[in-house]
């Protein structure tokens, strides 16, 4: 358990970057905003003219968010300390790394302030209301009572910048619980640069994993990546809203990517109430993007997925519905992944999969060779037919006997001589004597 804790703290610190800088004291607009350059490159400007998350609530499971930062007073409700088991779920400043769950909040639903919100920092979804909920990252491996909570609580986006090393059957339940109430979950792939170490709840069916990018749009090199990685968004040198105080921090993470895709999310759940979860999840995969050196990749790709989200072409572009999970995984049922009774099956979601991808495939062999059978069956059939119409013919006197086919070895018959064909017969000779049999292992008889 001591490994599972030290992972699932570093989920919910070293996310939000590798490159943490000490945090400044509030910049002019001007430099903030210009810093801010995932806004740019997001089009920010130009989709809040469709959106901006207004009617939305996104949880923050995280550290806390610092409901009094002036960049997100107003937007942070009333939430849960799972922590101290209270309603207030501000961080503890004592803690290290305890601004994370504030910073990601900005990205999501800063609001800036000053004369026309020109000064401080702006979320992509500046008119989303954060949902706090506060994790223990230090004694509890668990996710499953704060995912619970925020989809019991309204949220309709849940951001986790995050994750924990072991397969917790509660956490993969939760999962599915958020998935059945139509609540899309949107998770962190990490920040170790390898490969199929996105850990939990990234690698759970019914999550939505994101990895990062810098600002040339090219694959981040410490983002974690895995066939669970469905979208990237910005991850390095992001400006976020830090504590105590106002202040700033800059920093790289796939942690901040999850959070713009949260965003992203809230801009479409705004605009498309009607759309389901895994249908705003198609709505994203379909308009993301590669850069240049990366075209010609065959998507989803392990490090891109389907490439960089881009909220403005989400909100805009005519995008079928599509079906109801949309590229999202569906979790098996609660009651299939939850503990094993004695003498019940403790198969876990991959055994699942791998047993359906088996029964398709018999499936998909029985009925090719059913058909080849059937095929089979009725090309003989044809034959027979055939023959026997040819054969009929020469009882007849037709033509197309055996003598027609001579490519077969079959050497001419003289007409005398074909035994079921009856030759005019002398008034001296019974009518019921039948022509001399053949010769063994001559058929028909040769000339």
């Amino acid at each position: 358990m001591a490994f599972t804790r030290t992972v699932r703290v570093l989920g919910a610190t070293a996310l939000t970057g590798a490159l943490i800088l000490a945090a400044a004291p509030a910049a002019s607009a001007d430099q903030t905003r210009s810093a801010q350059w995932a806004l740019d490159t997001l089009q920010a400007e130009s989709a809040w003219q469709y959106s901006k998350g207004k009617g939305v609530t996104v949880a923050v499971i995280d550290t806390g968010v610092n409901a009094e930062h002036i960049d997100l007073k107003g937007n942070v409700l009333r939430g849960k300390d799972f922590v101290d088991g209270d309603d207030d779920a501000s961080p503890d400043l004592s803690q290290d790394k305890a601004t994370h769950g504030t910073a990601m909040a900005s990205i999501i639903a800063g609001h800036g302030h000053g004369a026309g919100a020109a000064d401080g920092v702006m979320g992509l979804a500046p008119e989303a209301k954060i949902l706090p909920v506060r994790d223990n990252t230090e004694t509890d491996n668990s996710f499953a009572d704060e995912i619970r909570y925020s989809v019991d609580q309204g949220a309709s986006v849940i951001n986790i910048s995050g994750f924990v090393g072991l397969d917790n059957p509660e956490d993969r339940e939760a999962v599915s619980y958020a998935f059945e109430h139509d609540v899309l979950i949107v998770t962190a792939s990490g920040n170790d640069g390898r490969a199929h170490s996105t850990y939990f709840p990234g690698e759970y069916p019914g999550t939505l994993t994101v990895g990062g990018v810098g600002a040339d749009g090219k694959i981040w090199a410490k983002s974690n990546y895995g066939p669970e990685v469905l979208l990237t968004a910005p991850a390095t040198q992001i400006v976020t809203a830090g504590a105590p105080g106002n202040k700033l921090r800059i920093g790289d993470g796939t942690s901040d990517s999850a959070a713009f895709v949260s965003a992203a999310a809230a801009l479409l759940r705004s605009k498309f109430p009607d759309l389901t979860a895994g249908q705003i999840a198609n709505r994203l995969t379909k308009t993301a993007a590669l850069p240049a050196s990366a075209k010609g990749l065959s998507l989803p790709d392990e490090k891109y997925g389907y490439g960089e989200i881009r909220p403005l072409a989400a909100l805009t572009e005519d995008i079928p519905a599509g079906p109801k999970y949309g590229p999202l995984k569906a979790p098996v049922s609660a009651s299939a992944s939850s503990p094993a009774a004695p003498g019940a099956s403790s198969k876990s979601d991959a055994d699942y999969a791998a047993e359906a991808e088996q029964a398709d495939q018999k499936q998909t062999l029985f009925v090719t060779v059913a058909g080849v059978v059937a095929l089979a069956v009725l090309a003989l059939v044809v034959f027979l037919i055939v023959k026997r119409s040819r054969r009929n013919k020469d009882n007849n006197g037709g033509p197309g006997g055996p003598a027609g086919f001579p490519q077969y070895g079959q050497q001419p018959v003289p007409p005398q001589q074909y035994p079921y064909q009856q030759q005019p017969v002398p008034p001296q000779q019974n009518p019921y004597q039948q022509p001399p049999t053949p010769p063994q292992g001559q058929w028909p008889p040769q000339q």
